[in-house]
């Protein structure tokens, strides 16, 4: 696996929307579906404010591929969980500061033990 370039990550960092596709058993892409989406140090991070039992994060366990656009670049990556509580901390306040804007529900959702244990880390394939 290759790392984020740096204008990736910029460029990635700063979208407010990602648009996920996770890959099937066999090999084709699921329909899009367009979340929120961090960067903490060099490594962006997704969450699935549903928990474990949405259906796109489901999906995404198929096979733990996919692809992403966001920012205006489009890239195959590898889903990652990241289960460890002091980077979900950090990744916590990654979410409260770049959608405070927002409404608080909104980034609330993004922040409880359900979402917490649905935290994916993007890492490029190609």
């Amino acid at each position: 696996m290759t790392a984020w370039t740096t204008d990736e990550l910029k460029r990635i960092g700063a979208a407010d929307e990602l648009n996920l596709t996770s890959m099937r058993r066999d090999g084709t892409l699921r329909p899009p579906v367009t979340i929120w989406v961090v960067r903490v140090d060099d490594n962006l991070y997704v969450r699935a404010v549903k928990g474990r039992a949405g259906p796109w994060f489901r999906g995404v366990l198929t096979r733990r591929e996919g692809r992403i656009r966001s920012g205006g670049v489009e890239k195959d990556v590898a889903f990652v969980e990241e289960a460890d509580a002091g980077l979900n901390d950090r990744i916590d306040a990654a979410y409260r500061e770049k959608y405070r804007r927002y409404p608080k529900p909104y980034v609330d959702a993004c922040v409880t033990p359900e979402a917490r244990a649905a935290t994916l880390k993007l890492t490029p394939r190609s």
